[in-house]
């Protein structure tokens, strides 16, 4: 393995980091000859990218014109469909992503989220601001219940182990097919999930945007799950089909949606999604860097990288383009 060279040559770091986290970066960086800047995402410029090697964290796609300095840009986030557009990176450009970081932050999320409408919280709460001391009635329970993860990586397994620790039967999904393994029950395909459907008690997708998986939540979709079971997505607004997604609230089919991504993205004050008393809407928040352990996770992710990429090791988490 050769060492890379990086006299000359900036590295721009877009990430939150500590003190100490910044001296690693600078460490790593001036020890093989080059320069580090630390900007964070929403202040970046063209001008900031136009000539750097190395890219550490998020930059708006907007600010990249496929720049052949640019080697190797490391996201922030385990989702990378924004840097995929034509003319954004160079063919030669290498991606990598921070899959492994968001676990648990979002996996906690959707758990609280899903609680929250099978507990009736979220009409507790509403009932709160109109000093309301008001019986909602019967709740749910993730004991024995049937749960269908779509999308058995990193976050969708750490979800899969919360939900079976509170005595679910937990089902994954994958693209392809794939091994079973803990703590899921069965392992399914795309492919395979409508014959699940009806079997389940919850849907809850943590999958990527894809042309696979775009509006796969229609109206078919909703109607082919169980009557009175909850539907939950954290991972791309795309996937499902706002209308059907209302009618099947409204009509009862299902008795609660916590949806942390939405299509569009803000979701416009005027949509009837506001409005479902059964929905649990949350402005994209379940990752982020609302959690220190995620900030940690990502920070950890981009140093080991960034140590690989100058010793000329593998680099982790490569994206094919």
């Amino acid at each position: 393995m050769s060492r890379v060279d990086l006299t000359g040559k900036k590295v721009l770091v877009t990430l939150p980091v500590s003190d100490a986290q910044r001296e690693a970066f600078v460490s790593l960086v001036e020890g093989a000859g080059g320069k580090v800047a630390f900007i964070l995402e929403p202040r970046v410029t063209d001008d900031d990218v136009s000539d750097v090697t190395v890219i550490l964290g998020n930059v708006p796609a907007r600010t990249l014109h496929a720049p052949d300095s640019l080697a190797w840009l490391q996201t922030s986030s385990a989702g990378y469909e924004h840097y995929l557009g034509k003319g954004t990176l160079a063919p030669a450009t290498v991606l990598t992503n921070a899959t492994g970081a968001y676990g648990q932050a979002v996996s906690e999320h959707m758990l609280a989220s899903l609680l929250c409408l099978m507990k009736k919280l979220h009409l507790y709460r509403d009932n709160q601001h109109d000093a309301q001391w008001a019986d909602e009635g019967p709740v749910t329970s993730l004991v024995g219940a049937t749960v269908l993860v779509m999308g058995a990586g990193d976050i969708g397994t750490a979800f899969a182990r919360l939900a079976s620790a509170l005595g679910a039967h937990v089902w994954g999904v994958r693209r392809r097919a794939a091994e079973c393994h803990e703590p899921f029950e069965r392992m399914l395909t795309l492919s395979e999930v409508h014959t699940a459907l009806p079997q389940v008690d919850v849907v809850a997708s943590v999958l990527p945007s894809s042309p696979e998986t775009r509006f796969m939540a229609n109206a078919e979709f909703l109607a082919a799950m169980r009557r009175g079971s909850y539907f939950v997505n954290a991972g791309r607004g795309d996937l499902v089909d706002s209308q059907a997604l209302v009618e099947a609230l409204e009509s009862g089919q299902l008795a609660g949606a916590a949806l942390d991504v939405t299509k569009p993205e803000p979701l416009p004050a005027n949509h009837p999604l506001w409005k479902q008393e059964n929905a649990l809407i949350t402005p994209h928040v379940a990752g982020f860097w609302h959690l220190q352990a995620t900030r940690d996770n990502v920070v950890g992710i981009a140093l080991r990288n960034l140590e690989a990429y100058l010793t000329g090791a593998p680099l982790h988490n490569v994206v094919t383009r």
